[in-house]
């Protein structure tokens, strides 16, 4: 074709309108053999997965684009359009096809969920595009695994004995139905209601919260939190050591060897922290006060329990001035606040000052002493009171059996003669008891014994006015005549009575 003479541009854009105006189709009514097919009406995607979305066209139509859209009417959204506004993980499926405009849609997320509609368009002369035909739509509907389960304690150490939350969670799972179980080891534990939350992407996530009371063999105990789900084929499991949150404080002793000890020798101080975790520990000495330098540092060694101990010991000179110096051991555990534990130096036989080691009365030895003195004071009160009693008792009976004793000189041959002898003399002891006595305890002791009558008379007149008495002895009692006993001056009241005989 020549170009026109006055303008050689005109013919260069005449021909695409002459050759759109020839294209079939273009403002011809739709093809009774043309057909959309878009088969699926529902699917399941994984999230992670790529959706494969089908659609195919048979037969002529109006000239236009196919485009897929999320929706229809006003609130739809283009997944996929031949002009380029495609989403950045939707690709053809068959590139280059006029028939088949089956997508694929990569790295499938929750927020595509949605009903998705393969749309035919037809451009008009002006230029607007409406909609010729579109499929039934597919329903997509997705699925996603919760992330591996994240359990979490407390921010600082915990002390046994005492109870601390740990918190297991997990997330972008879909649909909303989950499990949560809790473990100690293999021992099942009773946890709180999880709770489950909707993210805007329109997942979810859960939370658990178990309640855990330390001890101190939970060096090597272990926390697992189980999760449950639909998409999995096997639950998953989030673990936590609890040695990351228990602190095992240690038990501390400082002990002398030898003590006491020699002048100018050598003692060996010994600091023993026993059963302590973590293993991180200072330790540091004083000697009243001041810094020792320590020459061996030992290192914790575990045991079998998987918590530590350590021994780390100072070597002192004992010298006089240092007798009764006090050696500290500081301890500080996992930059807690430090500890003081302390003992101290003492010398055997100072020359000044300090406490000997023969002067040192052992605690028990002196408990021993002692309870042996107080025994003995008991037994000797003990004794004295018994011999206190049977006094008693004796000079109570010799009080209770008062009698009357009459004694007389042993007759000789002498006697028969009628000159008196000054010497041979008659007298009576007369017992008498204080009580008051009954007639029939008189007649009883009447018949049983003899007794002295004595009268009194008027006292002749005479150079030696003396008063005397004249004894009568009568014999009341038939029982046969006893010797007289001898008189119980302890416990009787007597009278003697002596006469002259003429």
């Amino acid at each position: 074709m020549e170009p026109h003479p006055r303008d050689p541009g005109r013919t260069a854009w005449a021909l695409p309108c002459l050759l759109l105006l020839a294209l079939p189709g273009v403002g011809a009514q739709l093809d009774q053999n043309f057909k959309l097919q878009q088969p699926q009406d529902k699917v399941l995607v994984t999230a992670g997965e790529t959706l494969t979305l089908n659609c195919t066209i048979s037969g002529m139509a109006e000239l236009g684009p196919v485009m897929w859209l999320k929706g229809l009417g006003s609130g739809n959204k283009t997944v996929y359009g031949q002009k380029g506004d495609s989403l950045p993980r939707v690709t053809r499926a068959v590139v280059g096809s006029n028939t088949d405009f089956s997508i694929h849609i990569r790295n499938v997320e929750p927020e595509d969920m949605g009903t998705y509609y393969c749309v035919k368009f037809a451009t008009t002369v002006t230029g607007v595009q409406k909609v010729l035909q579109h499929g039934n739509g597919t329903e997509v509907s997705v699925q996603a695994k919760p992330s591996p389960p994240l359990v979490s304690g407390p921010e600082q150490r915990a002390m046994p004995r005492q109870s601390v939350p740990f918190t297991c969670m997990t997330g972008g799972f879909l649909p909303k139905e989950i499990g949560v179980k809790w473990f100690k080891n293999k021992d099942p534990m009773t946890a709180q209601p999880p709770q489950v939350t909707e993210e805007p992407a329109k997942s979810y996530n859960v939370s658990s919260t178990v309640m855990v009371t330390l001890q101190e063999d939970d060096v090597r105990s272990q926390l697992i939190c189980e999760v449950q789900h639909s998409t999995l084929p096997a639950p998953l499991r989030g673990t936590y050591q609890l040695s990351r949150t228990l602190r095992v404080p240690p038990s501390v002793e400082v002990r002398a060897e030898p003590s006491p000890v020699e002048v100018n020798k050598t003692v060996t101080f010994t600091c023993h922290m026993k059963e302590f975790y973590p293993a991180k520990m200072s330790v540091s000495w004083l000697e009243n006060g001041i810094e020792i330098k320590e020459e061996n540092i030992s290192r914790p060694s575990e045991l079998p329990r998987g918590l530590f101990e350590l021994r780390r010991q100072v070597e002192v000179q004992a010298t006089e001035e240092k007798n009764g110096s006090t050696i500290t051991c500081v301890v500080v555990h996992d930059a807690q606040a430090p500890v003081n534990y302390s003992a101290v130096l003492w010398i055997s036989n100072p020359a000044q000052g300090g406490p000997s080691k023969g002067s040192q009365m052992d605690t028990d030895d002196m408990l021993i002493y002692i309870v042996v003195g107080v025994v003995c004071i008991v037994l000797i009160l003990l004794v004295v009171a018994i011999l206190y009693l049977i006094r008693t008792k004796q000079i109570k009976a010799g009080k209770s059996s008062p009698s009357a004793r009459l004694h007389e000189p042993e007759k000789s041959s002498e006697a028969t003669t009628q000159e008196s002898d000054p010497n041979n003399l008659t007298y009576a002891d007369l017992n008498f008891d204080k009580e008051r006595k009954t007639i029939r305890r008189m007649v009883e002791m009447s018949q049983q014994s003899e007794y002295a009558c004595i009268q009194t008379n008027q006292a002749p007149n005479g150079d030696d006015n003396l008063t005397y008495a004249d004894l009568d002895m009568v014999h009341l009692s038939k029982a046969p005549k006893r010797s007289a006993p001898r008189p119980e001056e302890a416990g009787s009241e007597y009278a003697s009575v002596q006469i002259t005989r003429k």
